[in-house]
């Protein structure tokens, strides 16, 4: 393959800034029609986003995890649902660059491809000589409207006898599509549900997720490439973090810009920035999207470091990989509901972005993977050297 240019991670992060103000100059119509908008991709296309895991040799950029999330708060910034779309097609990029070459030479012919996928494993498959007939049906498909392929899981029984997970990459002209994406959060992610009936899967394009677990992931070019190295759940905690940073950017933003041209109805207050309540609100705010960016950065240091000197993590550092994107989820929700809580009735026209920030900060911490008390839970049980209560860790 020709080799590409990687860019900086400073030049990759200014290139998703320049386009913040397409992101939320569509941000409305997404939400409206529940989808992202054409222009919108075509721009995450032309800053390089949807390129960041997909391998060098395919024309990707390989990325480390600190500028996933340096760009993911600028596109965070911009608007929700194209943030998570970017989180989505980065994670399933991950997975198939684990895939053996063949796979990745079909998948990858294009470096800008975009690869929906969930990780709740559905439907059922039987094993055949030649790989595997699937039927199910998969919600939560975000950015399925402008992906050409699929990752999903679905149960089948093992040569050992057992019923377990396997994970398949198919194109999505063999899935039926599910228009039903009508929701209160992150609307325009349209994330639809996509339906397989005895569908043939190649042997080569699907893998067992327990050797996945114990990262056996067989003959890839990517073997031994950084990017790819460590457990999917360093990855995966990481790239969720980023764009709630942003969101929460946003936010205060938006809140700040209006405190000087909206006085405090029913008091003698001219001006909401006059108000003493005001202060409070702010320096609370300002520090919890602060701590969750600390946080952030945090966990992106720690799977940088694991996956450049190739040590093994740990069951806590594990386990901190899930309760820190919690923490993230829980503050920066904190934070923007402070800002939606006080920017006055007129905060709740649909015209008013911390109301849709708000709305979608709230539906990304009812992600499963997010999900702060589950996650705390989760943590507290390793701190108090219990064996962890979930195979995703």
């Amino acid at each position: 393959m020709e080799a590409v240019k990687i860019p900086s991670r400073t030049e990759l992060v200014q290139r998703v800034a320049d386009i913040v103000p397409v992101l939320r100059a569509n941000a409305r119509w997404s939400e409206q029609n529940r989808r992202l908008a054409d222009e919108t991709v075509e721009a995450m296309i032309g800053a390089g986003v949807l390129r960041m895991l997909v391998p060098a040799y395919y024309g990707g950029y390989e990325s480390d995890q600190q500028t996933v999330v340096d760009v993911g708060i600028q596109l965070g910034r911009g608007d929700g649902s194209p943030a998570f779309c970017a989180t989505a097609w980065w994670a399933q990029c991950w997975a198939v660059a684990h895939f053996p070459d063949s796979v990745q030479d079909e998948v990858f012919a294009d470096p800008d491809v975009r690869i929906c996928g969930t990780l709740v494993p559905n439907g059922h498959a039987e094993i055949t000589k030649d790989g595997v007939v699937v039927s199910g049906s998969w919600s939560f498909n975000s950015g399925a409207w402008h992906s050409q392929w699929k990752v999903f899981s679905t149960l089948a029984l093992s040569p050992r006898g057992q019923i377990e997970p396997i994970a398949c990459v198919v194109p999505m002209s063999d899935l039926e599509i599910i228009d039903d994406w009508d929701v209160a959060g992150l609307r325009g992610t349209g994330s639809i549900t996509l339906v397989a009936k005895d569908l043939f899967v190649p042997r080569e394009r699907f893998q067992w997720m327990s050797e996945v677990g114990r990262q056996e992931y067989g003959e890839s070019r990517t073997v031994g490439v950084p990017c790819y190295r460590g457990p999917i759940i360093g990855v995966l905690s990481n790239i969720n973090t980023g764009k709630q940073v942003g969101l929460a950017q946003a936010a205060r933003e938006t809140f700040l810009d209006r405190i000087h041209g909206r006085a405090i109805q029913h008091t003698n207050y001219q001006t909401q920035a006059e108000w003493p309540i005001t202060h409070v609100q702010v320096a609370e705010a300002d520090l919890k999207i602060d701590e969750a960016e600390f946080t952030a950065r945090k966990l992106a240091a720690l799977v940088d470091d694991k996956n450049y000197s190739n040590e093994p993590y740990t069951l806590r550092e594990r386990a901190y990989c899930r309760v820190a994107v919690g923490r993230v989820s829980q503050l920066c929700l904190e934070a923007v509901n402070i800002y939606n809580m006080n920017g006055g009735a007129g905060g709740i026209y649909s015209s008013m972005p911390v109301q849709r920030i708000q709305r979608d900060l709230q539906a990304i911490s009812l992600h499963a993977v997010n999900m702060p008390i589950k996650n705390y839970e989760l943590y507290g049980r390793v701190l108090c050297g219990l064996e962890p209560n979930s195979f995703f860790i």
